[in-house]
Order: C-alpha cells, then structure tokens, then sequence
C-alpha cells in the first residue's frame, strides 16, 4: 500500500473585523493564542499558529481584519492582512452569514482577483441562521468569485471544522513539517502574555474606552515557582486612565485577576501580576511609539 504524502503549508485567515477569525483559529489548533473580543480590529499583528496531524501540518496566519484605516495603526493592521495573500498556499476567507455584500466584502473580493492563491470561502456563524438559509448565502458568494471551495462553519460550536480541515490539505504542496510536533505557535511568550491582559481589558471595558489601548510587558522573570510580570495598560488620554483604574482601583483590579488567571494556564505556575496604567497621547500615529508595543511596520511595507 502506498505510503501517504505528507503535505505542509501556509494557510491564511482574512475578513472584515469581528467575523471570527481568531475563534476559528483558536479552535482549529485546539489552543487559545489568539484573543477575542466583540469589538471590531481585536487582533493587529498577524499570529502565526501551528496544526500538526498525521496527513501533514497547516501553519495559520491570523490576520487583522481588513478595514478602512483611520491612523498609522490602522496602516499597519491592513498592510499586515493584505500581503498575507500573496505569501500563503491557500487563503481561507471568512464572511458572516448572509445575502447582503457590502462595500467591506466588496474590497476584499477585488483584492481576491489580483492574486491566484486558491481560496476557500468559509461562511462562518452558521449557528445563529437556519440550515435551510445557508444554500442561498452560499449561492450569493458563489457568483462573486471562482472559489475553490466553500465551507460553511461555526467556529463558536466547532461545527464542520474538520470538513475544513480537509479541504486545506487539498492544497497544500507535499513537504517537511516547517516547526516541530509540540509547537503550537511562533508568538513570544511576553507577547501573548500582553495580548491576554489586552483582551480582559477590551472585555471589561466594553464601551467606555476606544480602541486605543495597549499593552507592554516592562518587566517578566521567574523565581522559583512564580512568574513574576510587571505590565502597562497604554491609553491615549487622561480621562481614559481613570475609566481604566476605576473606582478605588477597582476595574484595574478586575482586569489583573481575570489576566493572571489565564496567564497561569498557559504558563503552568503561579503568576505575580502587577498592572499599572500609562497615557501615551496619539499613540496609535507614532512610529516609534506602535514599534515599541510590537507593530513594525517596517517590515510590513517594505515586504
């Protein structure tokens, strides 16, 4: 019996803000590493995951989503998705489910045209539609653009997940594994760290601070059993520090125990989590400022 040709490859997630790409990579992996939260632009660099099987290994790349950028922040954040595609063996679209294709999916679609990286169109939240409401947002899409395939999904539920599996490894070129069995992510520890503190933040905040919040990691070592972790919650205003810190110290309080209590589970020990707050005006149209807190767009505009 012939022996089956081990298959590796780049795969890479895109779509608007907020159409659950980092649930269905998280999923997918098994593993949180990429953080969600209801607000739209969550993610701003790309995350790069690692599924390994027995048919081969999918190395994902998470992407922010693609949207009308507003500041050099939002340069980045785009640029970081859209060269993306020319770079990955299949690109894996994701649209919520619907018949309606605004101008967002419509600037996707003519970024779609000029490259000829297979796609796979993924119609994801099928859990809030009614199956039989599913073939008719299928249709709409399908006349849009040749996709290679089209998988419906719920990232949330899990639901058809390994159906795409199956259909990534269609098109991914015969080859050695690219990282080792064990790893599941190329992300430094420090930085998933911050984005785990960015995310509570995002999520206890709601709507009472923009989207202008960062997080840096000044300070992390072991000793003994404890990691000890000294980080700064960045805003762009005065006003915003307070909303932060709360009430007697209260919502800062908040976001640290919710952060540690994660941060412990992945690093397997006791965490020593100290969180202060730091105003950083206009942070999000500084150079210097988004390559400090890890955004090198550098690299990104010059690829």
């Amino acid at each position: 019996m012939e022996k089956k040709k081990y298959q590796a490859g780049f795969a890479t997630l895109i779509g608007r803000p907020n159409v659950g790409k980092s649930t269905l990579m998280n999923r997918l992996i098994g593993q949180k590493i990429a953080i969600t939260s209801a607000k739209p632009q969550t993610t701003r660099n790309r995350i790069r995951t690692v599924l390994t099987t027995e048919e081969g290994q999918i190395v994902f790349l998470d992407t922010p989503g693609i949207h009308r950028a507003k500041n050099k922040l939002g340069d980045y954040m785009v640029n970081a998705a859209e060269h993306t595609l020319e770079e990955a063996d299949v690109v894996l679209w994701l649209v919520e489910p619907t018949n309606y294709i605004g101008a967002g999916e419509r600037h996707i679609i003519e970024e779609l045209k000029k490259v000829k990286t297979p796609v796979i169109l993924v119609i994801n939240k099928t859990d809030t539609v009614k199956k039989g409401e599913i073939l008719s947002f299928i249709d709409t899409y399908r006349k849009e653009l040749d996709f290679a395939e089209i998988v419906p999904v719920s990232a949330l539920k899990g639901e058809n997940t390994d159906k795409l599996v199956e259909c990534i490894f269609r098109y991914l070129p015969e080859g050695h594994a690219f990282f080792d069995e064990d790893t599941v992510t190329d992300q430094p520890i420090r930085q998933i760290v911050a984005e785990l503190i960015r995310e509570k933040a995002l999520r206890l905040l709601e709507e009472e601070v923009p989207h202008g919040v960062a997080v840096c990691i000044e300070n992390m070592k072991e000793t003994g059993k404890i990691c000890h972790i000294e980080a700064a919650i960045v805003c762009e205003r005065d006003s915003h520090k307070g909303i932060i810190i709360g009430k007697g110290g209260q919502m800062l309080k908040k976001i640290g125990t919710a952060a540690r209590q994660e941060i412990e589970e992945m690093v397997e020990m006791h965490v020593n989590l100290k969180l202060f707050v730091k105003v950083k005006k206009d942070w999000r149209d500084s150079d210097y400022l988004l390559k400090n807190f890890g955004y090198n767009t550098k690299d990104i505009s010059s690829n």
